[in-house]
Protein backbone atom coordinates (compact mmCIF):
# COMPACT_ATOMS: atom_id res chain seq x y z
CA UNK A 1 0.00 0.00 0.00
CA UNK A 2 1.59 3.30 -0.92
CA UNK A 3 1.70 5.32 2.72
CA UNK A 4 -1.12 7.89 3.35
CA UNK A 5 0.13 11.03 4.59
CA UNK A 6 -2.05 11.31 7.61
CA UNK A 7 -0.09 13.97 9.30
CA UNK A 8 -0.95 16.22 5.85
CA UNK A 9 -4.68 17.40 5.69
CA UNK A 10 -7.44 16.87 7.08
CA UNK A 11 -6.47 14.82 9.25
CA UNK A 12 -3.81 16.20 10.80
CA UNK A 13 -2.35 13.28 13.12
CA UNK A 14 0.87 13.42 15.16
CA UNK A 15 3.41 10.54 15.62
CA UNK A 16 1.24 9.11 18.26
CA UNK A 17 -1.89 9.19 16.23
CA UNK A 18 -0.67 7.87 13.05
CA UNK A 19 1.10 4.52 15.27
CA UNK A 20 -2.20 4.03 16.35
CA UNK A 21 -3.70 3.77 13.32
CA UNK A 22 -1.03 1.52 11.64
CA UNK A 23 -0.64 -0.70 15.16
CA UNK A 24 -4.36 -0.97 15.44
CA UNK A 25 -5.11 -1.75 11.43
CA UNK A 26 -2.28 -4.28 11.32
CA UNK A 27 -3.48 -5.61 14.46
CA UNK A 28 -7.14 -6.65 13.27
CA UNK A 29 -8.26 -9.85 11.94
CA UNK A 30 -8.68 -10.36 7.96
CA UNK A 31 -12.97 -10.43 9.38
CA UNK A 32 -12.29 -7.36 11.34
CA UNK A 33 -10.74 -5.05 8.80
CA UNK A 34 -14.13 -5.95 6.31
CA UNK A 35 -16.08 -4.89 9.62
CA UNK A 36 -14.44 -1.33 9.87
CA UNK A 37 -15.71 -0.83 6.50
CA UNK A 38 -19.05 -0.35 7.56
CA UNK A 39 -21.58 1.94 9.46
CA UNK A 40 -24.94 0.56 9.93
CA UNK A 41 -27.71 1.85 10.80
CA UNK A 42 -28.79 1.42 14.31
CA UNK A 43 -32.63 2.05 15.04
CA UNK A 44 -34.60 1.25 17.49
CA UNK A 45 -34.44 -0.47 20.92
CA UNK A 46 -31.07 0.16 22.26
CA UNK A 47 -30.65 -3.99 23.45
CA UNK A 48 -31.00 -4.75 20.12
CA UNK A 49 -28.56 -2.31 19.28
CA UNK A 50 -26.21 -3.39 20.95
CA UNK A 51 -26.28 -7.07 21.16
CA UNK A 52 -25.97 -6.35 16.73
CA UNK A 53 -23.07 -3.99 17.31
CA UNK A 54 -21.23 -6.59 19.50
CA UNK A 55 -21.65 -9.29 17.00
CA UNK A 56 -20.85 -7.89 13.72
CA UNK A 57 -18.00 -5.46 15.40
CA UNK A 58 -18.82 -2.25 12.37
CA UNK A 59 -16.36 0.43 12.15
CA UNK A 60 -19.47 2.46 12.96
CA UNK A 61 -23.04 3.20 13.42
CA UNK A 62 -25.93 5.78 12.45
CA UNK A 63 -27.99 6.35 15.25
CA UNK A 64 -31.51 6.90 14.81
CA UNK A 65 -32.67 8.72 17.90
CA UNK A 66 -35.20 8.23 20.22
CA UNK A 67 -36.53 10.88 22.45
CA UNK A 68 -35.44 9.25 25.60
CA UNK A 69 -32.24 11.04 26.38
CA UNK A 70 -31.01 8.84 29.22
CA UNK A 71 -31.69 5.69 27.75
CA UNK A 72 -29.71 7.16 24.64
CA UNK A 73 -27.04 8.14 26.81
CA UNK A 74 -26.95 4.71 28.67
CA UNK A 75 -26.71 3.04 25.00
CA UNK A 76 -23.29 5.08 24.29
CA UNK A 77 -21.81 4.28 27.71
CA UNK A 78 -22.73 0.25 26.73
CA UNK A 79 -20.84 0.85 22.88
CA UNK A 80 -18.21 2.04 24.44
CA UNK A 81 -17.42 -0.40 26.99
CA UNK A 82 -17.87 -3.46 24.68
CA UNK A 83 -16.16 -2.19 21.47
CA UNK A 84 -12.42 -2.58 21.67
CA UNK A 85 -11.76 -0.12 18.65
CA UNK A 86 -13.84 3.47 19.18
CA UNK A 87 -17.35 3.69 17.09
CA UNK A 88 -17.65 6.60 14.75
CA UNK A 89 -21.15 7.49 15.71
CA UNK A 90 -23.17 9.05 13.08
CA UNK A 91 -26.11 11.09 12.08
CA UNK A 92 -27.58 13.80 9.75
CA UNK A 93 -27.83 16.89 11.86
CA UNK A 94 -29.66 18.92 9.36
CA UNK A 95 -32.05 20.93 11.65
CA UNK A 96 -35.78 21.50 12.12
CA UNK A 97 -37.13 17.72 11.50
CA UNK A 98 -33.99 15.79 11.26
CA UNK A 99 -32.67 17.57 14.68
CA UNK A 100 -31.95 15.53 17.78
CA UNK A 101 -35.18 14.47 19.19
CA UNK A 102 -34.26 15.59 22.77
CA UNK A 103 -31.91 18.20 21.42
CA UNK A 104 -32.46 22.12 20.39
CA UNK A 105 -35.02 23.11 17.78
CA UNK A 106 -32.70 24.58 15.51
CA UNK A 107 -33.73 25.57 11.72
CA UNK A 108 -32.51 23.73 8.58
CA UNK A 109 -30.25 24.87 6.14
CA UNK A 110 -32.81 26.81 4.08
CA UNK A 111 -33.58 28.86 6.96
CA UNK A 112 -30.39 29.83 7.97
CA UNK A 113 -29.96 30.66 4.03
CA UNK A 114 -32.99 32.96 4.41
CA UNK A 115 -31.25 34.53 7.53
CA UNK A 116 -28.07 34.84 5.56
CA UNK A 117 -25.96 35.54 8.80
CA UNK A 118 -22.88 33.58 8.77
CA UNK A 119 -22.71 34.67 13.17
CA UNK A 120 -26.32 33.12 12.80
CA UNK A 121 -25.43 29.83 11.65
CA UNK A 122 -22.21 29.46 13.73
CA UNK A 123 -23.79 29.91 16.48
CA UNK A 124 -26.95 27.18 15.50
CA UNK A 125 -24.36 24.74 14.12
CA UNK A 126 -22.09 25.00 18.02
CA UNK A 127 -25.42 24.29 19.62
CA UNK A 128 -25.74 21.31 17.24
CA UNK A 129 -22.56 19.93 17.33
CA UNK A 130 -21.99 20.42 21.45
CA UNK A 131 -25.41 18.73 21.85
CA UNK A 132 -24.41 16.09 19.48
CA UNK A 133 -21.28 15.46 21.60
CA UNK A 134 -22.98 15.78 24.36
CA UNK A 135 -24.80 12.43 23.41
CA UNK A 136 -21.27 10.67 21.86
CA UNK A 137 -22.44 11.56 18.38
CA UNK A 138 -19.02 12.30 16.77
CA UNK A 139 -19.63 12.30 13.16
CA UNK A 140 -22.82 14.55 11.15
CA UNK A 141 -23.14 13.76 7.54
CA UNK A 142 -23.73 17.10 6.60
CA UNK A 143 -23.09 19.95 5.77
CA UNK A 144 -25.27 19.33 1.97
CA UNK A 145 -23.66 21.96 -0.52
CA UNK A 146 -26.02 20.82 -3.25
CA UNK A 147 -27.37 23.33 -5.59
CA UNK A 148 -30.94 24.39 -5.43
CA UNK A 149 -31.70 24.39 -9.01
CA UNK A 150 -34.27 21.67 -9.88
CA UNK A 151 -36.94 23.61 -8.06
CA UNK A 152 -39.33 20.08 -8.37
CA UNK A 153 -36.39 18.07 -6.38
CA UNK A 154 -38.09 16.55 -3.18
CA UNK A 155 -34.40 15.21 -2.13
CA UNK A 156 -32.77 18.47 -1.99
CA UNK A 157 -35.89 20.86 -0.83
CA UNK A 158 -34.61 22.36 2.18
CA UNK A 159 -31.83 20.56 2.74
CA UNK A 160 -29.39 22.80 1.23
CA UNK A 161 -28.51 26.57 1.67
CA UNK A 162 -30.33 27.38 -1.41
CA UNK A 163 -29.60 28.20 -5.34
CA UNK A 164 -26.58 30.73 -4.90
CA UNK A 165 -23.30 29.41 -4.76
CA UNK A 166 -21.57 32.41 -2.84
CA UNK A 167 -24.14 31.86 0.22
CA UNK A 168 -23.99 28.15 0.11
CA UNK A 169 -20.54 28.45 0.42
CA UNK A 170 -20.53 31.10 3.05
CA UNK A 171 -22.90 28.86 5.23
CA UNK A 172 -21.51 25.32 4.33
CA UNK A 173 -18.02 26.33 5.33
CA UNK A 174 -19.12 28.22 8.92
CA UNK A 175 -21.30 24.77 9.50
CA UNK A 176 -18.07 22.95 8.98
CA UNK A 177 -15.63 25.01 10.79
CA UNK A 178 -18.63 24.93 13.76
CA UNK A 179 -18.84 21.35 13.59
CA UNK A 180 -15.10 20.23 13.69
CA UNK A 181 -14.12 22.88 16.10
CA UNK A 182 -16.74 20.85 19.07
CA UNK A 183 -15.45 17.04 18.09
CA UNK A 184 -18.37 16.13 14.74
CA UNK A 185 -16.48 14.89 11.91
CA UNK A 186 -18.12 17.38 8.98
CA UNK A 187 -19.21 15.32 5.55
CA UNK A 188 -20.31 17.46 2.31
CA UNK A 189 -22.17 15.99 0.03
CA UNK A 190 -24.07 14.67 -2.44
CA UNK A 191 -20.70 14.45 -4.74
CA UNK A 192 -20.30 15.37 -7.32
CA UNK A 193 -23.22 17.33 -7.08
CA UNK A 194 -26.91 17.20 -6.67
CA UNK A 195 -29.77 19.34 -7.58
CA UNK A 196 -30.24 19.95 -11.63
CA UNK A 197 -31.76 16.71 -11.91
CA UNK A 198 -35.61 16.81 -10.27
CA UNK A 199 -35.11 13.19 -8.97
CA UNK A 200 -34.76 11.46 -5.96
CA UNK A 201 -31.58 9.27 -5.60
CA UNK A 202 -33.58 6.84 -3.58
CA UNK A 203 -35.60 5.75 -6.65
CA UNK A 204 -32.97 6.21 -9.59
CA UNK A 205 -29.41 7.01 -10.29
CA UNK A 206 -29.83 10.93 -10.98
CA UNK A 207 -27.85 12.68 -13.22
CA UNK A 208 -25.56 16.19 -12.60
CA UNK A 209 -26.37 17.45 -16.55
CA UNK A 210 -23.60 20.11 -16.22
CA UNK A 211 -20.56 20.46 -18.52
CA UNK A 212 -16.97 20.51 -16.50
CA UNK A 213 -16.80 24.20 -16.82
CA UNK A 214 -19.96 24.74 -15.23
CA UNK A 215 -19.60 22.44 -12.69
CA UNK A 216 -16.67 23.74 -12.03
CA UNK A 217 -17.87 26.77 -11.52
CA UNK A 218 -20.78 25.46 -8.96
CA UNK A 219 -19.60 22.23 -7.52
CA UNK A 220 -16.09 22.42 -8.13
CA UNK A 221 -15.72 25.27 -6.43
CA UNK A 222 -17.94 24.15 -3.79
CA UNK A 223 -16.26 21.06 -3.20
CA UNK A 224 -12.45 22.66 -3.54
CA UNK A 225 -13.14 25.04 -0.79
CA UNK A 226 -14.68 22.99 1.81
CA UNK A 227 -11.79 20.70 1.09
CA UNK A 228 -9.43 24.06 1.69
CA UNK A 229 -11.44 24.14 4.68
CA UNK A 230 -10.43 21.38 5.97
CA UNK A 231 -13.84 18.63 5.76
CA UNK A 232 -12.79 15.27 7.56
CA UNK A 233 -15.11 13.44 4.98
CA UNK A 234 -17.07 13.61 1.59
CA UNK A 235 -20.06 11.31 0.96
CA UNK A 236 -20.32 10.34 -2.24
CA UNK A 237 -23.46 9.54 -3.87
CA UNK A 238 -25.50 7.53 -6.64
CA UNK A 239 -25.18 10.26 -8.57
CA UNK A 240 -23.34 10.00 -12.13
CA UNK A 241 -21.75 13.07 -14.01
CA UNK A 242 -21.86 12.13 -17.62
CA UNK A 243 -19.40 15.20 -18.34
CA UNK A 244 -16.37 14.31 -16.73
CA UNK A 245 -16.64 10.05 -17.67
CA UNK A 246 -16.62 11.36 -21.66
CA UNK A 247 -13.93 13.55 -20.98
CA UNK A 248 -11.72 10.64 -20.11
CA UNK A 249 -13.91 8.16 -22.19
CA UNK A 250 -15.42 10.05 -25.14
CA UNK A 251 -17.57 6.64 -26.24
CA UNK A 252 -18.20 5.99 -21.58
CA UNK A 253 -21.57 4.83 -23.33
CA UNK A 254 -24.04 3.55 -20.57
CA UNK A 255 -20.66 3.87 -17.96
CA UNK A 256 -20.99 7.86 -18.68
CA UNK A 257 -23.87 7.12 -16.36
CA UNK A 258 -22.23 4.97 -14.01
CA UNK A 259 -23.13 6.39 -9.84
CA UNK A 260 -20.52 7.78 -7.85
CA UNK A 261 -20.39 5.62 -5.36
CA UNK A 262 -18.54 3.05 -7.59
CA UNK A 263 -16.62 5.39 -9.67
CA UNK A 264 -13.42 5.10 -9.70
CA UNK A 265 -13.38 8.13 -12.46
CA UNK A 266 -15.23 10.20 -10.30
CA UNK A 267 -13.74 9.25 -6.49
CA UNK A 268 -10.36 8.27 -7.32
CA UNK A 269 -9.44 10.51 -10.72
CA UNK A 270 -11.65 13.38 -9.96
CA UNK A 271 -11.79 13.49 -6.26
CA UNK A 272 -8.37 12.24 -5.23
CA UNK A 273 -6.31 13.39 -7.89
CA UNK A 274 -8.04 16.66 -9.23
CA UNK A 275 -9.09 18.27 -6.21
CA UNK A 276 -6.80 16.32 -3.89
CA UNK A 277 -8.70 14.98 -0.95
CA UNK A 278 -7.40 12.73 1.54
CA UNK A 279 -9.79 12.52 3.99
CA UNK A 280 -12.36 9.68 4.25
CA UNK A 281 -15.02 9.19 1.21
CA UNK A 282 -18.06 7.51 2.83
CA UNK A 283 -20.79 6.10 0.38
CA UNK A 284 -24.37 6.59 0.42
CA UNK A 285 -26.73 4.38 1.70
CA UNK A 286 -26.31 1.48 -0.10
CA UNK A 287 -30.41 0.16 -0.05
CA UNK A 288 -31.05 3.00 -2.53
CA UNK A 289 -32.19 2.39 -5.95
CA UNK A 290 -29.73 4.98 -7.40
CA UNK A 291 -27.23 2.30 -6.58
CA UNK A 292 -29.30 -0.85 -7.04
CA UNK A 293 -30.81 0.52 -10.15
CA UNK A 294 -27.17 -0.16 -11.89
CA UNK A 295 -26.81 -4.05 -11.04
CA UNK A 296 -26.85 -6.53 -8.67
CA UNK A 297 -25.66 -6.45 -5.12
CA UNK A 298 -23.29 -9.11 -5.67
CA UNK A 299 -21.37 -7.00 -8.12
CA UNK A 300 -22.01 -3.26 -6.75
CA UNK A 301 -21.53 -3.82 -3.19
CA UNK A 302 -17.70 -4.40 -3.37
CA UNK A 303 -17.70 -2.32 -6.27
CA UNK A 304 -17.77 0.62 -3.57
CA UNK A 305 -14.72 -0.05 -2.16
CA UNK A 306 -13.18 -0.97 -5.08
CA UNK A 307 -14.07 2.52 -6.46
CA UNK A 308 -12.83 4.59 -3.66
CA UNK A 309 -14.80 4.48 -0.95
CA UNK A 310 -14.00 3.85 2.49
CA UNK A 311 -16.98 3.36 3.81
CA UNK A 312 -19.96 1.04 3.18
CA UNK A 313 -23.10 3.35 4.13
CA UNK A 314 -25.99 1.07 5.87
CA UNK A 315 -26.81 -2.73 5.29
CA UNK A 316 -29.69 -4.37 5.29
CA UNK A 317 -27.52 -8.01 6.22
CA UNK A 318 -24.48 -7.09 6.36
CA UNK A 319 -23.20 -10.85 7.32
CA UNK A 320 -24.19 -11.51 3.60
CA UNK A 321 -22.54 -7.94 2.16
CA UNK A 322 -19.00 -8.36 4.18
CA UNK A 323 -19.21 -11.91 2.57
CA UNK A 324 -19.41 -10.08 -0.58
CA UNK A 325 -16.20 -8.36 0.11
CA UNK A 326 -14.97 -11.24 1.21
CA UNK A 327 -15.58 -13.35 -2.47
CA UNK A 328 -14.18 -10.12 -4.21
CA UNK A 329 -11.01 -10.13 -2.53
CA UNK A 330 -10.26 -14.11 -3.01
CA UNK A 331 -11.10 -13.68 -6.59
CA UNK A 332 -8.88 -11.01 -7.10
CA UNK A 333 -11.77 -7.61 -7.96
CA UNK A 334 -10.54 -5.98 -4.15
CA UNK A 335 -6.79 -5.94 -3.91
CA UNK A 336 -5.31 -5.70 -0.19
CA UNK A 337 -4.03 -2.55 -0.69
CA UNK A 338 -7.18 -0.65 -1.28
CA UNK A 339 -8.66 -2.31 1.50
CA UNK A 340 -5.60 -1.78 3.84
CA UNK A 341 -6.15 1.55 2.46
CA UNK A 342 -9.73 2.35 3.14
CA UNK A 343 -8.80 0.92 6.72
CA UNK A 344 -6.56 3.32 7.36
CA UNK A 345 -8.40 6.45 6.51
CA UNK A 346 -11.51 4.92 8.47
CA UNK A 347 -9.08 4.60 11.73
CA UNK A 348 -7.20 8.08 11.00
CA UNK A 349 -10.94 9.87 11.50
CA UNK A 350 -11.18 8.10 14.51
CA UNK A 351 -7.63 9.09 15.62
CA UNK A 352 -8.39 13.09 13.95
CA UNK A 353 -11.74 12.29 16.61
CA UNK A 354 -9.59 11.81 19.39
CA UNK A 355 -11.26 8.35 19.63
CA UNK A 356 -8.52 6.31 20.48
CA UNK A 357 -7.52 8.51 23.36
CA UNK A 358 -9.15 7.99 27.01
CA UNK A 359 -11.90 10.06 27.68
CA UNK A 360 -15.01 9.95 30.39
CA UNK A 361 -18.18 8.34 28.75
CA UNK A 362 -20.86 10.89 28.54
CA UNK A 363 -23.37 10.73 31.44
CA UNK A 364 -27.04 12.04 31.77
CA UNK A 365 -25.86 15.19 34.08
CA UNK A 366 -23.15 16.12 32.01
CA UNK A 367 -25.41 15.87 28.89
CA UNK A 368 -28.43 17.69 30.78
CA UNK A 369 -26.52 20.24 31.06
CA UNK A 370 -25.29 20.70 27.35
CA UNK A 371 -28.99 19.59 25.68
CA UNK A 372 -31.72 22.04 25.59
CA UNK A 373 -30.78 24.48 28.08
CA UNK A 374 -32.43 27.43 28.23
CA UNK A 375 -29.83 29.24 26.52
CA UNK A 376 -29.52 27.31 23.38
CA UNK A 377 -33.04 27.95 23.36
CA UNK A 378 -33.22 31.83 23.36
CA UNK A 379 -30.29 31.92 20.68
CA UNK A 380 -32.06 29.41 18.65
CA UNK A 381 -35.66 31.21 18.99
CA UNK A 382 -33.77 34.33 18.00
CA UNK A 383 -32.35 33.28 14.54
CA UNK A 384 -35.19 31.91 14.08
CA UNK A 385 -37.75 34.30 14.52
CA UNK A 386 -35.69 35.83 11.70
CA UNK A 387 -36.18 33.19 9.28
CA UNK A 388 -39.75 33.91 7.66
CA UNK A 389 -40.18 35.38 4.63
CA UNK A 390 -42.63 36.86 2.76
CA UNK A 391 -42.75 36.80 -0.51
CA UNK A 392 -45.57 38.25 -1.68
CA UNK A 393 -48.81 40.69 -0.27
CA UNK A 394 -50.36 41.93 -3.39
CA UNK A 395 -53.64 41.62 -1.25
CA UNK A 396 -52.14 44.11 1.43
CA UNK A 397 -53.65 41.78 4.03
CA UNK A 398 -50.85 41.69 6.41
CA UNK A 399 -51.01 42.35 9.30
CA UNK A 400 -54.07 39.77 10.39
CA UNK A 401 -56.04 40.86 13.73
CA UNK A 402 -59.28 38.94 15.31
CA UNK A 403 -60.83 42.52 14.69
CA UNK A 404 -60.49 42.02 11.43
CA UNK A 405 -60.34 38.26 10.20
CA UNK A 406 -61.88 36.65 13.32
CA UNK A 407 -63.58 33.95 11.61
CA UNK A 408 -60.53 31.64 10.13
CA UNK A 409 -60.73 28.49 7.84
CA UNK A 410 -58.34 26.24 7.65
CA UNK A 411 -56.70 24.05 5.34
CA UNK A 412 -53.59 22.02 6.48
CA UNK A 413 -51.55 19.26 5.17
CA UNK A 414 -50.45 18.89 8.90
CA UNK A 415 -46.49 17.97 8.81
CA UNK A 416 -45.28 15.40 6.46
CA UNK A 417 -42.04 13.49 7.50
CA UNK A 418 -40.26 10.60 5.38
CA UNK A 419 -40.81 8.34 8.27
CA UNK A 420 -43.80 9.21 10.13
CA UNK A 421 -46.70 6.82 9.33
CA UNK A 422 -49.29 9.74 9.61
CA UNK A 423 -48.86 13.92 9.37
CA UNK A 424 -47.81 15.55 12.67
CA UNK A 425 -50.46 18.09 13.48
CA UNK A 426 -49.62 21.72 13.02
CA UNK A 427 -50.23 23.94 16.37
CA UNK A 428 -50.78 27.16 14.32
CA UNK A 429 -54.53 27.07 14.49
CA UNK A 430 -54.37 26.46 18.19
CA UNK A 431 -52.12 29.76 18.46
CA UNK A 432 -54.65 31.44 16.48
CA UNK A 433 -57.00 30.62 18.54
CA UNK A 434 -55.49 31.65 22.00
CA UNK A 435 -55.07 35.00 20.29
CA UNK A 436 -58.51 35.49 20.01
CA UNK A 437 -59.62 33.90 16.64
CA UNK A 438 -62.09 31.37 15.64
CA UNK A 439 -60.62 28.75 13.70
CA UNK A 440 -62.70 26.08 11.74
CA UNK A 441 -60.19 22.95 10.42
CA UNK A 442 -61.94 22.43 7.07
CA UNK A 443 -61.97 18.90 6.93
CA UNK A 444 -61.83 16.61 3.60
CA UNK A 445 -64.59 16.09 1.55
CA UNK A 446 -66.18 19.37 3.55
CA UNK A 447 -67.72 21.97 1.41
CA UNK A 448 -67.31 25.29 3.13
CA UNK A 449 -69.53 28.52 2.32
CA UNK A 450 -66.79 30.93 2.55
CA UNK A 451 -68.98 34.11 3.13
CA UNK A 452 -68.72 32.16 7.23
CA UNK A 453 -65.41 33.34 7.32
CA UNK A 454 -63.01 36.07 7.52
CA UNK A 455 -59.97 34.70 6.65
CA UNK A 456 -58.97 31.39 4.43
CA UNK A 457 -55.27 30.69 5.54
CA UNK A 458 -53.81 27.50 3.83
CA UNK A 459 -50.62 25.82 5.75
CA UNK A 460 -48.07 23.42 3.98
CA UNK A 461 -45.43 21.70 5.86
CA UNK A 462 -43.76 19.21 3.84
CA UNK A 463 -39.96 19.77 4.03
CA UNK A 464 -37.48 17.04 1.85
CA UNK A 465 -38.89 13.97 1.22
CA UNK A 466 -37.41 10.39 0.83
CA UNK A 467 -39.09 8.33 -1.92
CA UNK A 468 -41.10 11.08 -3.44
CA UNK A 469 -40.79 11.98 -7.01
CA UNK A 470 -42.20 15.59 -6.38
CA UNK A 471 -43.48 17.80 -3.90
CA UNK A 472 -46.35 19.74 -5.14
CA UNK A 473 -49.27 21.35 -3.93
CA UNK A 474 -51.95 18.33 -3.99
CA UNK A 475 -55.41 20.40 -3.79
CA UNK A 476 -57.49 17.32 -4.26
CA UNK A 477 -55.91 15.74 -0.89
CA UNK A 478 -55.59 19.04 0.65
CA UNK A 479 -59.48 19.55 0.58
CA UNK A 480 -60.43 15.71 0.40
CA UNK A 481 -62.71 15.79 -3.25
CA UNK A 482 -62.65 16.77 -6.97
CA UNK A 483 -64.74 19.41 -6.38
CA UNK A 484 -62.86 21.28 -3.51
CA UNK A 485 -59.39 20.98 -5.45
CA UNK A 486 -61.14 23.13 -7.56
CA UNK A 487 -62.09 25.98 -5.78
CA UNK A 488 -60.37 29.26 -4.89
CA UNK A 489 -61.57 31.47 -2.24
CA UNK A 490 -59.30 34.54 -2.70
CA UNK A 491 -61.53 36.59 -4.52
CA UNK A 492 -64.31 36.38 -2.35
CA UNK A 493 -62.23 36.24 1.15
CA UNK A 494 -58.73 37.00 2.18
CA UNK A 495 -56.46 33.89 1.62
CA UNK A 496 -52.54 33.79 2.92
CA UNK A 497 -50.81 30.74 2.16
CA UNK A 498 -47.85 29.56 4.74
CA UNK A 499 -45.42 27.00 3.41
CA UNK A 500 -43.39 25.38 6.78
CA UNK A 501 -41.03 23.74 4.33
CA UNK A 502 -40.96 22.97 0.81
CA UNK A 503 -40.64 26.86 -0.63
CA UNK A 504 -42.03 26.08 -4.30
CA UNK A 505 -46.22 26.03 -3.50
CA UNK A 506 -46.75 29.38 -6.10
CA UNK A 507 -45.76 27.14 -8.72
CA UNK A 508 -49.45 25.21 -7.99
CA UNK A 509 -51.16 28.63 -6.59
CA UNK A 510 -49.75 31.08 -8.58
CA UNK A 511 -52.65 33.74 -8.18
CA UNK A 512 -52.14 33.21 -3.85
CA UNK A 513 -52.06 36.30 -2.90
CA UNK A 514 -50.40 36.46 -0.11
CA UNK A 515 -47.32 33.47 0.38
CA UNK A 516 -44.88 33.08 3.29
CA UNK A 517 -41.95 30.79 3.05
CA UNK A 518 -40.59 29.52 6.59
CA UNK A 519 -38.17 26.38 5.10
CA UNK A 520 -39.43 24.48 8.66
CA UNK A 521 -42.83 22.92 10.51
CA UNK A 522 -40.96 22.67 14.43
CA UNK A 523 -43.08 24.43 17.17
CA UNK A 524 -40.67 27.28 17.65
CA UNK A 525 -40.87 28.28 13.98
CA UNK A 526 -44.28 27.96 13.91
CA UNK A 527 -44.62 30.01 16.97
CA UNK A 528 -42.31 32.89 14.93
CA UNK A 529 -44.66 32.91 11.66
CA UNK A 530 -47.24 33.80 14.07
CA UNK A 531 -45.15 36.49 15.69
CA UNK A 532 -44.76 37.88 12.33
CA UNK A 533 -48.20 37.59 10.76
CA UNK A 534 -49.86 39.27 13.77
CA UNK A 535 -47.15 41.99 12.90
CA UNK A 536 -45.15 41.65 16.21
CA UNK A 537 -42.02 40.59 14.51
CA UNK A 538 -41.17 41.86 10.62
CA UNK A 539 -40.62 38.98 7.94
CA UNK A 540 -36.61 39.81 7.93
CA UNK A 541 -35.99 36.42 5.74
CA UNK A 542 -34.55 36.89 2.75
CA UNK A 543 -35.51 33.96 -0.39
CA UNK A 544 -32.62 31.61 -1.10
CA UNK A 545 -33.82 30.35 -3.90
CA UNK A 546 -36.28 31.89 -5.98
CA UNK A 547 -39.88 31.18 -4.82
CA UNK A 548 -41.50 32.33 -8.18
CA UNK A 549 -39.71 28.94 -9.60
CA UNK A 550 -39.10 31.64 -12.88
CA UNK A 551 -42.43 32.32 -13.24
CA UNK A 552 -43.66 35.45 -14.05
CA UNK A 553 -47.30 34.86 -13.48
CA UNK A 554 -46.59 33.92 -10.21
CA UNK A 555 -45.57 37.23 -9.00
CA UNK A 556 -49.10 39.00 -9.25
Amino acid sequence: MAQLDLSAAPFHLDEEAIAWVHATRDSLAPRDKLAQLFVLLARGEPGAVLENVERFRPGGITRVYSDDLEAEIDLVRALDEQSPIPLLVSADLEGSRMSLPFGTEVPNPLGLAAVDDIEATTAISTIMAQEAGAVGLNWSFTPVIDINAAWRSAIVGTRSFGSDVERIERHALAQIDAFQAHGVAATVKHWPGEGYDDRDQHLVTTVNPLSMTEWEAGFGRLYRSAIAAGVLSIMSAHIAFPAFVRELEPEAGAEAFRPASISKALNITLLRERLGFNGLIVSDATAMAGLGDWGPRDVTLPEIIISGCDVILFSDDPDADLMRLVHAIADGRLCQERLDEAVTRVLALKAALELHQLKPAPTLTKAAAVVATEANHLTAQGVMARVPTLVKDTANLLPISPEQHRRVLVYSTGAILPFAPHPVPLTIPQQLQNEGFEVTICQPGATPDPRQFDLVLYLLAEETLMTRGRIFLDWRTLTGSVLGAMSRYWHQVPTLVISLGFPYYLYDAPRAPTYINAYGSGEVMQAAVVEAILGRRPFSGTSPVDPFCGSEQTRY
